[in-house]
């Protein structure tokens, strides 16, 4: 069952604000044949010129579902972030299916990234005054590089870190500006 952390800037979050968000984002617990528990983080703004966005993120065992939309309406942007996430969960499922339709033993379960580690401050190049402003962790789950794409994509990033599951070496996938995929393979260095 999913738990809602709903917080609201400019706006007050009323209970009527909170049982639209959770009948609205609920809808993708339909895709599960056992509900998580879990918590989704909603936040809601309203802008001075009255548009409404609304964040949301959903930390599951496989995958983390994230979507943001600003609209005229506040409501407007819960339907269409709700709309967002339901689009993500279908996708993700279909591709679990086809994957265990073709491999007889599931995969490993695998810990995805936060989506905040990867909109990271940018680091400063001025030459030698080079400084790291800020450093984030996280632990890293085997998976292939097919799942990381998927991964990237719903996490709406331009690359994604993962350990490969067959190599356990540490890789990455990143989105190239023709629209295909990248792949960079690692090797561990040997002790000199």
């Amino acid at each position: 069952m999913l738990n809602y952390n709903v917080r609201g800037e400019n706006i007050e979050v009323t209970p009527a604000i909170r049982e639209y968000v959770a009948s609205k984002v609920g809808k993708i617990e339909k895709y599960f044949d056992e509900v998580p528990e879990a918590s989704a983080h909603v936040n809601l703004k309203i802008y001075s010129d009255r548009n409404g966005k609304a964040e949301v993120t959903i930390p599951l065992p496989n995958i983390v579902l994230r979507a943001e939309e600003t609209s005229p309406d506040l409501y407007g942007s819960i339907d269409l972030v709700a709309d967002k996430l339901e689009r993500q969960m279908r996708k993700y499922k279909t591709k679990v299916n086809r994957k265990f339709r073709r491999v007889s033993q599931p995969s490993e379960e695998y810990q995805p990234v936060d989506p905040d580690l990867l909109n990271d401050d940018k680091e400063e190049d001025n030459g030698p005054n080079l400084r790291i402003v800020r450093t984030k962790r996280f632990d890293l789950k085997p998976m292939n590089a097919e799942e990381a794409v998927l991964q990237m994509e719903m996490l709406g990033h331009d690359f994604f870190v993962f350990l490969d599951g067959e190599t356990n070496s540490t890789n990455i996938v990143y989105k190239r500006d023709d629209g295909d995929f990248g792949l960079i393979e690692t090797d561990e260095l040997e002790d000199l």
